[in-house]
């Protein structure tokens, strides 16, 4: 189906495909002719629905100025509604994009200004208002994620494998020493207070068996996914942000390739494997760090410090925090890409979405590994 709209010196075709809105415009959007534009603007703007997915095509404009820019920014912002509905087209016309995407990071500019003005429980209003469209996008995402995932099957070549070693090195390795270290350190303050309290009742024996059970079924799949996203998460939530607003994201598209399989599901299964491995050594260094601190302030050996942990390491107490440790590292990849790819705007677009990125995966890793926490109480394991 297709619409003409049409005004003196301005054309724009509405081509409709389901939910999927194109708007191809063309003419000269300047302010002599600003009437035409905006007569052009309201004829289209008219016959959009609320739930479209609008494409604007910028490509066979001749001219256009600040006062077309504006007013076309003012179109797909009331458009977009804040929901992510709106995508400019800009290929063959870079210039044309980014003065139209200059006037619409303007007009956000000054909304988060008016926000920040706002009083306390006028933003709680806001953020609860805008709730359920983020819990829908976050859903649609996971949906796009499921559906790429056996695709993949029938087009290995569509995922950028080339790219997983350099990712694991980026992921896993890099993080290591960081991972590690901070696993140490809670083992240290796990033996520390272990003698410090079992130690008024003579039971500075089962010290070892409280490192193992803190550390390897809660604390250390907690404190190596929470460093993770605040390492690689953010990393990786910056570098999609960048590839977005430098439009090379809409460069693999145009290209043929599905970002979703091309970029975000290399970065996820390299998360899923990095996660694991990194909390199994941490879990290592809990065990080191909990027998130096034990070892430097009571009278028991080596040896019988490590006696006492094999004893107390089950593979009970070693799976359950294994088990949940992929999906830890999967939802931190799916937050940080998610966050990446729904960028808009220059730089101070990147460093807020990477800043989302972070606190939503930290968020995440903690209320997954309390639901896992209540599953094993409710099973008893």
């Amino acid at each position: 189906m297709s619409e003409l709209t049409k005004a003196d010196a301005c054309t724009i075709e509405l081509a409709r495909l389901g939910e999927r809105v194109r708007l191809r415009l063309s003419g000269r959007f300047e302010l002599p002719n600003v009437s035409a534009v905006e007569q052009a603007i309201a004829g289209a703007e008219s016959r959009l629905r609320p739930s479209d997915l609008v494409d604007i095509e910028l490509t066979e404009i001749k001219g256009i100025d600040g006062a077309g820019a504006s007013l076309l920014a003012r179109m797909a912002d009331r458009v977009d509604g804040g929901r992510g509905r709106v995508q400019l087209l800009t290929e063959g016309a870079p210039d044309a994009g980014r003065l139209v995407q200059l006037y619409r990071d303007r007009a956000e500019e000054g909304v988060s200004a008016r926000v920040r003005r706002l009083g306390p429980l006028a933003r709680l209003g806001g953020a609860a208002a805008r709730a359920p469209a983020a819990i829908g996008r976050a859903f649609d995402y996971l949906g796009g994620f499921a559906a790429a995932v056996p695709k993949v099957v029938a087009s290995p070549r569509s995922v950028n494998w080339r790219s997983v070693p350099v990712l694991l090195q980026q992921v896993g390795a890099d993080a290591l020493p960081v991972t590690a270290a901070a696993n140490l350190l809670v083992g240290l303050i796990i033996g520390f207070l272990g003698v410090a309290q079992l130690g008024r009742f003579g039971a500075v024996s089962f010290v070892p068996e409280l490192v193992i059970v803190a550390h390897f079924r809660e604390l250390g799949p907690l404190v190596t996914a929470v460093i993770i996203a605040g390492r690689s998460g953010a990393g990786l939530a910056s570098e999609l942000g960048t590839m977005k607003v430098s439009e090379e994201i809409d460069a693999l598209k145009i290209m043929g390739f599905d970002p979703m399989r091309w970029l975000v599901l290399p970065r996820c299964l390299v998360l899923l494997l990095a996660v694991p491995l990194l909390t199994w050594i941490g879990d290592l260094m809990a065990v080191i760090g909990g027998l130096i601190a034990t070892v430097a302030i009571t009278d028991m050996s080596i040896y019988t410090y490590l006696a006492a942990t094999e004893r107390a390491l089950t593979l009970s107490s070693f799976l359950t925090g294994m088990v949940k440790t992929p999906v830890l590292g999967l939802a931190i990849g799916l937050i940080a890409t998610q966050q990446g790819l729904a960028t808009r705007g220059g730089a101070a677009a990147v460093g807020a979405r990477t800043t989302t990125a972070v606190v939503l995966s930290m968020i995440g890793v903690i209320l997954l590994s309390s639901l896992f926490t209540i599953a094993y109480a409710a099973l008893g394991v």
